[in-house]
């Protein structure tokens, strides 16, 4: 118990891991950037001392233990400094999400009472100078790339490299207060706040204890079994807690390597090139991914085509089965073996897998068929299931026990229960403190013993121990028959099709299910293009004759297949319609990480929610919409509504409470 008070080794924080790696691993790579298509590199010492620069310069312009430093941009070395550097003064860095517009900026600012921010590049200067007014704790803004910004006023604005100047130059003058405060952080002192998507109300400030991080990056590292010389990249937002515990938790309490891509055009070329051996991305990602792929099949050769088609087939019945090390016959190893040559190997390098040791996908639920496509190719991509309270791990999927149907057994050091409702509690070494300034939310949600509440709906598989995740335990409920109503369990196989980018499925409380569609427009657009359509516009597109029956075709193969599942037969999509516009994060229809706001949709919608089951069969509609440049303009639209057809079945109905 001694090691979990004062810390394990001794190590009680961030900056003290920063420490021991360039004091062991000086000269081992801990972080890369490309820029201007040349990859940079830093070893742990040159980190550390690019680190405390920035550190020695914060205290220069005032820092103080338990202020609160705001870090907006990309994934960038300068920016993980900072964050770093802000926990070196005894201050606790909140990342932000560089896509959110200024009055999302401005109530996670004003909520933590940032003194200091410190941002990417002009963009986000913009955004802070833009509510600046409102900000009556903010002090200082500091900006890592000056284009832009020589003309603005710089009376509370610096230059990155000049703060670490300044910092160097009064060194002797600050390094004793540095030390003190470094050596003074504590196992349960705050290691970094990060806030909640907000799916149903204002993001919540999540603090997490040093302990917290540290157990976490510990206990997981071991489980996989990572590896100082580990490759990761870092390209998901900084202020998602899966990219602080992989970019900072596990690289620092490992020391292996973090990559920066050069951005997010370069991103691919950048995994490429890098070629990662731990890789995490959310289930959009992959999604993405195969969409291109099938597009690119779609423009293959008819016999690159045929070959492709019989391997993968291949592929899907063994693939897996080689991968857990399961009994494989002699012919079907060799098959595999060529296929490797002629289409699995190629395929991986092209989008930058060839060298993945342990992959992870969490965020969201994906669908089957995506996740084991990639397992198919021999990729050990496995399934997490965490949340920001939980510094991300609550389960975990050892290797050979790897199923796209469980999210795994619980984390090493993580209890779980499930209540009789069928909700999932935990409790775990990384179990966050409290709330920021919400007391109310934080009883709610952690018990006094320590337990809390995830919002999820699952069970334990008697036979292995696995737990299944149904679905959101507010989002799950009974239709009108009784029967139960799972909506993410169809719309992930609803977005397997490339052609389908997103889905939204009604029916809690009604006699049938129907739902909204977004089309993927790099798909269905290189179809339309291939078959010389011309359209003028996504919502043209998605109304054409021809895509609505390619959707109508994905919808009752997906029918089908949620036929053959007694519980969730009920939830099979009687009628669609196709949306006039993508969900969008910046119309409040979506969060930051792209999960999806259901009852802003069905609100904002709701005419044509009530198309869809009063017989309609079309639907005119007005939808404001925001733009790239912020500017408010509004989407006029028909839309026509569409019967799909259902498998008779008599769905089982819910248990009675």
């Amino acid at each position: 118990m001694a090691a979990l008070v004062e810390g394990i080794e001794g190590l009680r924080s961030v900056p003290a891991l920063l420490r021991r790696n360039a004091t062991e691993f000086a000269g081992a790579p801990a972080y890369r950037e490309k820029e201007y298509g040349i990859w940079q590199s830093w070893t742990w010492a040159e980190a550390e001392a690019e680190i405390e620069a920035f550190a020695l310069g914060l205290l220069n312009l005032g820092v103080a233990p338990g202020d609160y430093v705001a870090v907006i941009g990309r994934n960038r070395p300068t920016l993980y400094w900072a964050m770093v550097a802000a926990q070196m003064c005894g201050a606790v860095p909140v990342p932000l999400y560089q896509d959110a517009v200024a009055e999302e900026m401005e109530y996670v600012l004003s909520h933590c009472g940032a003194r200091f921010v410190v941002v990417a590049d002009q963009e986000q200067v913009d955004k802070v100078i833009e509510v600046q007014e409102s900000l009556h704790q903010f002090e200082h803004m500091i900006y890592v790339d000056p284009r832009g910004l020589r003309k603005y006023d710089h009376t509370r604005l610096h230059d990155y490299a000049h703060v670490q100047d300044q910092g160097r130059a009064a060194r002797d003058e600050l390094i004793g207060e540095l030390d003190r405060r470094r050596g003074a952080l504590g196992y349960d002192d705050t290691c970094v706040m990060l806030y909640t998507s907000g799916t149903t109300g204002k993001p919540k400030g999540v603090v997490l204890s040093n302990r917290n991080i540290i157990e976490a990056a510990r206990s997981s590292a071991e489980f996989d079994h990572l590896k100082r010389d580990d490759e990761v990249l870092a390209y998901l937002p900084m202020a998602w807690v899966g990219d602080f515990i992989f970019s900072i938790g596990q690289a620092y309490w490992k020391g292996f390597c973090v990559n920066c891509p050069e951005s997010a055009e370069t991103l691919q070329t950048d995994l490429k090139e890098i070629g990662p051996t731990y890789y995490f991305a959310p289930p959009r990602v992959f999604e993405t991914l195969l969409t291109r792929i099938m597009i690119r099949m779609e423009d293959a050769s008819p016999l690159k085509k045929r070959m492709f088609d019989r391997y993968m087939a291949h592929a899907r019945k063994v693939g897996p089965r080689i991968l857990d090390g399961k009994s494989v016959g002699p012919l079907d190893r060799l098959r595999y073996r060529l296929g490797e040559v002629l289409v699995y190997g190629p395929l991986k390098d092209s989008m930058g897998f060839s060298k993945v040791r342990v992959g992870y996908t969490a965020g969201e639920a994906i669908g089957p068929e995506i996740f084991d496509f990639y397992r198919s190719l021999g990729i050990n991509l496995k399934q997490l299931y965490g949340q920001t309270e939980a510094s991300v791990f609550i389960t975990v999927q050892p290797d050979g026990e790897v199923r796209s149907d469980t999210v795994g057994v619980p984390a090493p050091g993580v209890e779980i229960r499930i209540a009789e409702n069928g909700e999932v509690f935990y409790r775990s070494p990384g179990t966050f403190v409290e709330y920021y300034k919400n007391p109310e939310s934080t009883a709610s949600t952690k018990d006094p013993e320590g337990w809390v509440a995830t919002g999820d709906a699952g069970f334990f598989e008697e036979a292995t121990g696995h737990l299944r995740i149904i679905d959101r335990a507010k989002d799950v409920g009974q239709m009108a028959s009784g029967a139960l109503f799972a909506p993410k369990y169809v719309e992930n196989k609803l977005k397997f099709y490339p052609n389908i980018l997103e889905a939204v499925v009604f029916g809690a409380g009604r006699d049938r299910c129907c739902a909204f569609i977004n089309i993927d427009l790099s798909a269905v657009g290189n179809w339309a293009e291939r078959n010389n359509i011309a359209y003028a516009s996504y919502q043209e597109l998605a109304q054409h004759p021809q895509v609505i029956e390619t959707v109508r075709a994905h919808v009752e193969e997906v029918n089908a297949s949620v036929a053959e599942d007694e519980m969730l037969s009920g939830c099979q999509i009687h009628r669609f319609l196709i949306l006039h516009k993508e969900l969008d994060a910046d119309d409040g229809e979506m969060t930051r990480t792209r999960k999806v706001k259901r009852k802003i949709i069905s609100e904002k919608y709701d005419d044509l929610v009530t198309a869809l089951y009063d017989g309609s069969d079309s639907i005119y509609t007005e939808t404001e919409v925001t733009y790239e440049d912020g500017r408010k303009g509004r989407i006029k639209a028909t839309l026509k509504v569409v019967d799909a057809k259902v498998v008779p079945v008599t769905p089982k109905a819910m248990a009675a409470e």
